[in-house]
């Protein structure tokens, strides 16, 4: 072969390895290329939006993952008794957080923080190494202190407005104060009711937050809206007589090993609770009725303390002989009796099935219907009640406003249990009328006494004067409401006769001397829970009366329950009143009556002492 011909044969394999790509090859990479700029395009397009078009929506979303909208707490209103001492308050204090995950060096920043949060180093270096992004280091620092560590920009540190609520008086009155929880909320007694009117309202402040919440650093805060302070409350307590009243009901618990007491004073025009006591004995055992709740620190007597219900509201007790006005009003009212009507009195007497007897065994005795009441016969009761009859009775304990809860509206107020026409049995006829069926609050039975007190006008309780502002400016409340519940002229006969009670009957320990006293002793029987039976030995004592009688100031009620071994009315509760309206009288000036009292001697008084 030639070389010409050898070249031309490589040539000619040559171009056949060099020809140009089929049409469907180039077709794809044209294909591809468009897709490469339709992609590039796209996110061009994307970019810009985000960029340009949508930057303000994004730009808003990012900062909102750091900013927050928190909630500042207002102060809390104060609550006063009628005189303006304080009774509760919130101190402003500092709240100090730490993000520990920011803290690079706890132990130095410890040791520099320290004596600001008066936290010991140790115990602080171990805060602000957890690791948490959230540790309560001081909640309940002053003031001054929080500004000084606000103003040295600790890393990680941020420092909140705070306030911790105190009660300068310690335990006075908390039965009756209730308190509040770790949130600062009303939990208990007034400060749950008020909550709204002392809580004010919140403010809004906006801050740069950390995922765990604590101030990002260099950033600030801006006010929203500013807290509006909480609104305080007067009051109708009178802190000097409630340091009284608790005083010496305590000591009565403590004598005669009585599980609870309770004791409230009012104004006998107004309706304005003066005083409420309402204690627990720790030292006695509660038994089949159940532990009752305290607040946990000791009144000043060994074992005695508050009671986180307030019992003269919250519970209801079968009252007793206390009762028996309803009986003896109705029959007055309708002209049934006089207050020398006579009446046969056996011993006992049997209706329904179930015998009822007097506190004491007799004999046939013939009683005036004051002297029935005096000497709190029960069966004498029972005949002044067959007077009245089921329907007149049953309207007398609605009059006397039994059965209804009053304008207090307190937390956990009860409006009692009541017999009522549709559930009457034979032998109710003798239980009601010595109150020994229907179970009601002590309020409604001082209520009650409260209306004899006041002419047979009934006026609906109240705790609250008026409302204590920011600025100091005071906003009285409505005066209570008022209704007739018996005429003046059976209002004075019972009066009357109540009086023959401290004198002659059973109240004699009730007596002050210088002031003429009315009143009504009751003892009465508890029942056992869930069963139609009856405690056995435990009693409910109760003395409930006012002064002066012939123009009567004040009145109150004293329940010891389960007193042992003495369980009348007469000889656990009456002393207690004796002891603090004595008090009461002279505190507020009223000028003795000149009454001479003295306690019935000779063969008559044992009888009249013992029985209910």
């Amino acid at each position: 072969m030639s070389t010409h011909q050898t070249s031309t044969h490589s040539r000619t394999r040559d171009a056949r390895q060099v020809r140009p790509p089929k049409p469907r090859a180039q077709r794809r990479l044209l294909l591809l290329r468009a897709a490469l700029a339709l992609a590039f395009g796209a996110l061009g397009v994307r970019l810009f939006f985000l960029q340009v078009v949508d930057h303000a929506h994004y730009a808003k979303l990012s900062v909102a993952q750091v900013r927050e909208n928190l909630t500042t707490t207002a102060l809390r209103g104060g609550i006063y008794d009628r005189h303006g001492e304080t009774l509760a308050v919130s101190r402003p204090t500092s709240l100090v957080i730490a993000d520990d995950f920011q803290i690079t060096d706890p132990a130095s920043e410890a040791r520099a923080m320290s004596p600001l949060v008066h936290v010991p180093v140790t115990k602080l270096t171990a805060l602000l190494s957890k690791k948490s992004g959230y540790v309560i280091v001081n909640n309940q620092l002053d003031l001054t202190d929080g500004r000084k560590v606000t103003s040295l920009v600790f890393p990680g540190i941020v420092v909140q407005n705070s306030s911790v609520r105190t009660y300068p008086d310690g335990t006075l009155a908390t039965s009756l104060l209730g308190g509040v929880n770790a949130s600062g909320a009303g939990s208990a007694g007034l400060e749950y009711e008020y909550q709204k009117v002392l809580a004010g309202q919140t403010g809004i402040t906006r801050e740069f937050v950390s995922s765990s919440g604590v101030n990002l650093p260099a950033s600030h805060s801006t006010v929203i809206r500013k807290a509006k302070p909480g609104v305080g409350l007067e009051l109708t307590l009178d802190s000097s007589l409630q340091y009284v009243t608790e005083r010496d009901l305590a000591r009565e618990l403590q004598t005669s090993g009585g599980l609870t007491g309770l004791a409230m004073v009012m104004d006998v025009k107004t309706g304005e609770i003066l005083a409420d006591a309402s204690l627990v004995n720790t030292k006695t055992t509660a038994g089949i009725l159940g532990p009752i709740s305290t607040w946990g620190k000791n009144v000043g007597v060994a074992g005695i303390q508050q009671t986180i219900n307030n019992l003269p509201f919250s519970q209801a007790y079968e009252p007793g002989s206390v009762f028996k006005v309803v009986t003896f009003s109705a029959a007055l009212q309708a002209g049934l009796i006089t207050p020398n009507t006579v009446f046969a009195v056996p011993n006992s007497v049997v209706v329904g099935g179930r015998l009822f007897h007097d506190a004491e065994s007799h004999g046939l005795e013939h009683l005036t219907a004051t002297e029935v009441l005096a000497q709190s016969s029960n069966i004498g009761t029972y005949e002044v009640g067959t007077r009245v009859g089921e329907a007149g009775l049953l309207a007398q304990v609605e009059r006397m406003g039994f059965g209804q809860t009053t304008s207090v509206n307190y937390p956990g107020e009860t409006s009692g249990l009541l017999v009522g026409a549709s559930n009457w049995y034979a032998s109710d006829q003798v239980a009601l009328p010595i109150g020994q069926v229907d179970a009601v609050p002590a309020i409604q039975v001082l209520d009650a006494y409260n209306a004899i007190a006041n002419g047979g006008v009934f006026v609906e309780p109240k705790l609250v004067r008026g409302y204590v502002f920011a600025d100091g400016a005071l906003k009285a409340t409505p005066a209570s409401l008022r209704r007739v519940a018996l005429s003046p002229n059976v209002d004075a006969t019972m009066i009357k006769m109540l009086e023959q009670v401290v004198l002659n009957g059973t109240g004699t320990n009730a007596i002050i001397p210088g002031y003429s006293v009315a009143g009504k002793t009751g003892t009465a029987s508890m029942p056992y829970p869930g069963r139609d039976a009856l405690l056995s030995g435990d009693y409910n004592a109760t003395f409930v009366g006012f002064a002066p009688a012939n123009n009567p100031v004040l009145s109150m009620i004293v329940v010891i329950e389960r007193p042992l071994p003495d369980i009348f009315g007469g000889a656990v509760a009456a002393p207690v009143f004796q002891e603090v309206m004595s008090y009461a009288l002279h505190h507020y000036g009223i000028p003795s009556n000149g009454a001479v009292q003295k306690p019935l001697t000779g063969a008559g008084a044992s009888f009249s002492s013992n029985v209910t």
